[in-house]
């Protein structure tokens, strides 16, 4: 049993910053692989960042240079760095992490609630 929820967003002016957190709760054994999407108005979901589980980092290449994952395994928590942020970054951002409980043996997927990220002057 675990739950994911979100924190951060909101509205953000063109070229500044934002950092989303994305923490686990319940009977949380280890965290794992956590991955970060955004979904634009009338366009698909989109893989932006990923952090495995040994702090390996992957980034779309739209956001190279400007955002950056990380992880803080004692709070159970990834956060998601924007920085120089542009209008086409507005989406709504959803986390999931694959996460072992004390009851499983497998790793099981989990969703964050989602939050807007509006970049706009």
């Amino acid at each position: 049993q675990a739950q994911v929820v979100q924190s951060g967003g909101g509205l953000v002016q063109p070229g500044g910053s934002l950092r989303l957190s994305c923490a686990a709760s319940g009977s949380i054994f280890r965290m794992n692989r956590v991955n970060w999407h955004r979904q634009a108005p009338g366009k698909q979901r989109e893989l932006v960042a990923t952090i495995t589980n040994d702090g390996r980092v992957h980034y779309v290449d739209s956001v190279k240079g400007r955002f950056t994952i990380s992880r803080d395994n004692a709070k159970n928590t990834v956060y998601l760095q924007m920085n120089s942020l542009k209008p086409e970054d507005t989406a709504v951002y959803t986390c999931d992490a694959e996460i072992k409980t004390r009851l499983a043996d497998d790793w099981v997927d989990y969703w964050g609630q989602g939050t807007q990220v509006t970049v706009s002057a």
